[in-house]
């Protein structure tokens, strides 16, 4: 951070600024940005920081709020003071960020869309801020020098966290022993990271910092053409998650936090819950009896019932061993060339970052097996043809191996359990006729417990009223 204010200030990027900050006489401290709240200007949320509102995503100073208060003690006896600090020349490198956000014509709309809004809307693309008067941080410094009337000063957390990025790269290479050129390898364009695809995941309020602001460190840092540092390639954003009609905030206290939901649920319900209602174009909400439907429907019914119908019935009619006998026909076909094209379009789809589309059609290619399952009926066919059932039933138990390698992106530990289940490590399915062959004759697999259980209306009604939107 201190080596990157140093490039950009030999670039003639860096100006000093008789800046007007927020000063709490109850709390006896300069307060920094979010911890002042106050009534954004351009919405009217009430809780607007002042850093940024994150209701409309507007990017804000302090002194931009109406009627501020101090987030600390809720004082709102405040004042401005003068105090001197670094901006990033950031109008300045406008021109260069235009031209290179306009050339990722595969970024999301979301993200593009932001970034030329920031960019353009009002005076345009706004110099900002990166020092503060605080007691935490990284020290302003030139560099290594020592930075004249900076003193006491540290870098302003949204110049300094991106920049960690490289930072934690470093780092990564000093714990491992190996020498500068391990990391430069990803992040210098000059000095290996040319053939480096870089992606970024984010939500959207986080949108201007990484299309603006770093990648204006990075430029400006680069003013010689010596730096060449590797900027993003694209930026997977969303738009917000809200709860229950409000929206989630760990500083507001309101929704379900981790350490919580961990406590009543597996890992695995809330990972295919989020990923599969990811908010990609729109905002989307988290209910109590939209969870329940998804869990109950998709995992346990889709996906759990076919693993437990299958190892059961295999074991009770030819024991835990994959059957023989019998041969695929029309049905088999079918399902198989069916398959094929779901996985094919399930990895192009993952491939594209369509995190909600590919968990559908990972649904989708789940419930591809229940129909097969339900149509093809073993249970039926072993009354009359028990060959036919093994070949049913042999093709099922295959299914349960393919699962676990297509659903490992989504629901990694149930993933693993079915893999265990069937002795078999989850792999994705270069070929999926192959794959569908893995599990030959004679090959052992146990019956493994319900993979999930349903949530009933009982506890979803306490989980709602107990998660109301405070911490316990």
């Amino acid at each position: 951070t201190q080596h990157m204010a140093g490039r950009l200030a030999e670039a003639g990027l860096i100006v000093e600024v008789l800046e007007k900050q927020v000063y709490s006489r109850a709390d006896g401290r300069f307060l920094p940005d979010r911890y002042i709240e106050g009534t954004c200007p351009n919405c009217g949320y009430d809780k607007a920081r002042g850093d940024q509102c994150e209701n409309c995503t507007k990017q804000l100073d302090p002194t931009d709020l109406i009627g501020p208060r101090s987030a600390i003690s809720g004082s709102t006896d405040l004042e401005i003071r003068e105090t001197k600090h670094l901006f990033l020349r950031q109008s300045a490198l406008r021109g260069k960020l235009r031209a290179w956000i306009l050339s990722k014509t595969d970024w999301p709309v979301l993200t593009t869309s932001i970034a030329l809004k920031w960019l353009d809307d009002g005076d345009g693309l706004q110099d900002r801020g990166i020092t503060r008067d605080l007691d935490w941080g990284i020290p302003v410094k030139d560099g290594e020098r020592d930075w004249p009337g900076m003193e006491g000063k540290v870098f302003y957390v949204w110049f300094d966290a991106p920049i960690e990025y490289i930072s934690a790269t470093a780092e990564w290479a000093d714990a491992h022993g190996l020498d500068e050129s391990a990391w430069q390898r990803w992040w210098r364009e000059d000095l290996g990271a040319g053939d480096v695809r870089y992606v970024q995941f984010m939500g959207k309020d986080n949108v201007p910092f990484h299309t603006l602001s770093f990648p204006a460190t990075l430029m400006g840092a680069n003013y010689d053409g010596k730096e060449p540092w590797k900027l993003v390639d694209y930026i997977k954003s969303f738009n917000y998650l809200n709860y229950d009609g409000g929206q989630f905030s760990t500083s507001q206290g309101r929704g379900v936090f981790m350490d919580q939901a961990l406590s009543i649920l597996p890992p695995d319900t809330w990972r295919w819950w989020l990923l599969s209602h990811a908010p990609e174009n729109a905002d989307s909400e988290f209910t109590w009896e939209n969870f329940q439907a998804a869990i109950n429907k998709d995992l346990a019914d889709v996906l759990g019932n076919f693993v437990s119908r299958v190892t059961k019935f295999c074991r009770s009619k030819f024991g835990e061993t994959v059957p023989e006998g019998g041969s695929y026909g029309p049905a088999e076909e079918a399902l198989i060339a069916d398959l094929s094209a779901r996985v094919e379009n399930y990895a192009r789809l993952m491939d594209a970052m369509e995190v909600r589309k590919s968990a559908a059609e990972l649904r989708a290619i789940w419930a591809a097996g229940n129909e097969y399952l339900q149509n093809a009926a073993p249970w039926a066919a072993w009354k009359t043809d028990p060959e036919r059932a093994a070949a049913i039933v042999r093709l099922a138990l295959n299914l349960i191996a393919l699962y676990a390698g297509l659903s490992a992106p989504f629901i990694p530990d149930t993933a693993e359990k079915m893999a265990e289940a069937m002795g078999a490590p989850p792999l994705w399915p270069e070929d999926v006729p192959a794959a569908l062959e893995r599990l030959a004759p004679g090959h052992a697999f146990r019956v493994p417990d319900n993979l999930f259980e349903k949530i009933s209306d009982e506890e979803r009604e306490d989980w709602k009223a107990r998660f109301s939107g405070k911490r316990d």
